[in-house]
C-alpha cells in the first residue's frame, strides 16, 4: 500500500553527524510506528530507535541511546545521529507499523520497510 525510500547516507568521520531522511509514499505516518534498523553483513538486523503512534514515545536500543534521535514530518521520517562511531557502519533501514500500541525494537514487528541507505563511520 506504500513505499519507503530512506536517503542521506554517506561517510563521515568519527565522531560526526549525518541526518537520514525516509520518505513515505502511500501511507499517513501520524497512524504508524515508526522505526530505523541497520543491518551489516552477516549480522542480523537491529532495531535501534523507534516512535509510537500511541502517545510519541520514542524507544532507543543502547547502542544509540543519547547519540540518536528519531523524528517524522508529515510523510518522512528522520534519524539524527550524533557522535557516530565506527560501529555505527551498516545499512540503515526505516520501518512502519500500522498497530495502534507501543513500538518495539524488533524486526518481525514490522511489515513495511525501505530498501536502506549506507553509512560508513571511517578516517
Amino acid at each position: 500500500q506504500g513505499q519507503l525510500v530512506e536517503s542521506g547516507g554517506g561517510l563521515v568521520q568519527p565522531g560526526g553527524s549525518l541526518r537520514l531522511s525516509c520518505l513515505a509514499s502511500g501511507f499517513s505516518l501520524e497512524y504508524y510506528a515508526i522505526a530505523w534498523f541497520r543491518q551489516v553483513p552477516g549480522k542480523e538486523r537491529e532495531g535501534l530507535i523507534c516512535i509510537s503512534n500511541t502517545d510519541g514515545s520514542i524507544d532507543y536500543a543502547d547502542s544509540v541511546r543519547g547519540r540518536f534521535t528519531i523524528s517524522r514530518e508529515k510523510n518522512t521520517i528522520y534519524l539524527q545521529m550524533d557522535s557516530l562511531r565506527s560501529e555505527d557502519t551498516a545499512v540503515y533501514y526505516c520501518a512502519v507499523d500500522q498497530r495502534w500500541r507501543q513500538c518495539q525494537l524488533k524486526r518481525d514487528e514490522y511489515v513495511y520497510w525501505g530498501i536502506g541507505t549506507q553509512v560508513t563511520v571511517s578516517s
